[in-house]
């Protein structure tokens, strides 16, 4: 079950096995050995995996039939961001490369610390 979960959710991702293993610090070979059967991740590689497909660790362990990882942080993010552009744009920033995701949460930090400054940050007062 594993293996093949987590191939779909590579494939899905629009990943290759070089660039997934690449974002959980590991070798190509070592993410074919796991989509074929012949090796078994560890809880730790297994959990970054989850996170680097953007899924849970029961989906690929087949727990659970849904591969969202739709979480009780993710219905407060939606209570706090309750506009939908918002949303839709923290959703699109999570195919961003490390290097974007790190320069938009860097900006995101500037436009705060811009706006307390200024006194214009409404969530402060």
């Amino acid at each position: 079950m594993l293996s093949k979960r987590l191939k779909i959710c590579r494939k899905q991702k629009k990943l290759t096995q070089t660039e997934l293993a690449e974002k959980v610090k590991t070798t190509k070979g070592t993410i074919s050995n796991y989509e074929n059967g012949h090796s078994t991740p560890s809880n730790e590689m297994l959990r970054d995996l989850a996170d680097a497909l953007d899924t849970t660790t029961d989906y690929l362990l087949g727990r659970v039939d849904n591969h969202s990882s739709v979480t009780k942080d993710a219905s407060e993010f939606d209570q706090v961001f309750g506009d939908d552009d918002l949303q839709l744009a923290f959703r699109q920033a999570r195919d961003f490369s490390e290097e974007s995701q790190k320069q938009t949460i860097d900006f995101i930090k500037y436009l705060k610390e811009k706006e307390e400054r200024e006194g214009r940050n409404p969530r402060k007062k």
